[in-house]
């Protein structure tokens, strides 16, 4: 009886678990005028004269942020930016998704 309870509650577990992390992991696409001007402005002034490839709204940790996907020398880069403009980060953008495919 406590091998059914216990596994009954480690299914419920893993699925609020992975539920949780679906959604923090979705990806919408916008355009740049549809971002606020603060945020417009920081992935402006990140990519340079890299070419804006995309720009995807995600919500991550209960918080929406962007990412400008550009083209650095041949490699897809993201610009992370908050709603208020503040630069949270790069990262090489095919390295995230092939993480996030190995994961699931």
């Amino acid at each position: 009886m406590k091998t059914t309870k216990l596994i009954t509650v480690a299914m419920i577990g893993a699925g609020f678990t992975l539920g949780v992390t679906a959604q923090a992991r979705e990806e919408t696409p916008v355009a740049m005028k549809d971002l606020p001007t603060a945020a417009q402005n920081t992935i402006k002034e990140k990519a340079g004269s890299d070419e804006i490839l995309r720009i995807e709204k995600e919500t991550r940790k209960g918080k929406e942020v962007y990412e400008a996907i550009v083209n650095k020398d041949g490699k897809e880069i993201a610009i992370r930016v908050d709603t208020n403009g503040k630069f949270l980060g790069t990262h090489d953008e095919k390295a995230e998704h092939k993480e996030n495919t190995e994961k699931y």
